[in-house]
């Protein structure tokens, strides 16, 4: 069990670190955004791209530079005000997508290059969608939403929430995010399965780094 560092902040890329990893360089992009709907804007179509990248070492002379890109749309309705008092329509949320993607090279293994795609789609009229999961086109890591309400009734008010790393079925990783409870005390924390090649953990280290990035600059995702 790893604890998170958050330490200072570039930007919007934090210098953090845990155990043997840590961030030593960051930069983030300019945030773009754009809005459009139809004439009377009673339909609208928000997208928002934020894109950054940072470097993240061990102890030996291993470091991963990351590569990535943050993507939101949401589709609403709106209503339309046709006479004081008198309105036609109403607002809601049609859907909302959240795309991220992460691209992880080695310095050590420049013939690799590793992938994070992540996808949550959630829609007004349907069920919403999630696929996340770390390759490099070879190997595939499956990255699951973890929760301390195990049994996902809602039966716990404030849950610890985080995402644990899988790969052939077996439980190579995780990280919580958020520590559950009104506070959410020690809620940055890492595992990483110990008996894993060395350059493969610093992967899943930089991995991990980019989604605890942008869990902390978007939480909602």
């Amino acid at each position: 069990m790893l604890q998170v560092k958050m330490g200072s902040q570039w930007g919007k890329v934090w210098k953090m670190h845990f155990g043997d990893y840590a961030v030593v360089s960051g930069k983030s992009g300019w945030a773009t955004s754009g809005t459009k709907g139809n004439f009377f804007n009673t339909k609208t179509e928000d997208k928002s791209t934020q894109k950054f990248s940072f470097i993240l070492v061990n102890k030996t002379a291993d470091s991963a530079r990351v590569n990535a890109a943050n993507n939101i749309q949401v589709k609403s309705l709106h209503e339309i005000e046709i006479f004081p008092h008198f309105s036609w329509g109403s607002n809601e949320l049609v859907q909302s997508s959240h795309n991220f993607s992460a691209f992880i090279n080695i310095n050590s293994d420049t013939s690799q290059a590793w992938g994070l795609f992540m996808n949550v789609t959630n829609a007004r009229d349907a069920l919403g969608s999630y696929e996340a999961f770390l390759t490099n086109g070879e190997r595939k890591v499956f990255i699951i939403p973890a929760s301390s309400d195990k049994n996902g009734n809602g039966g716990i008010s404030s849950p610890a929430s985080g995402y644990e790393l899988q790969e052939n079925g077996k439980s190579i990783g995780a990280v919580q995010y958020f520590g559950g409870g009104m506070l959410g005390m020690n809620k940055n924390i890492v595992w990483i399965y110990n008996q894993l090649d060395p350059t493969f953990k610093l992967v899943l280290a930089a991995a991990i780094t980019a989604l605890l990035q942008i869990k902390v600059t978007a939480p909602g995702f």
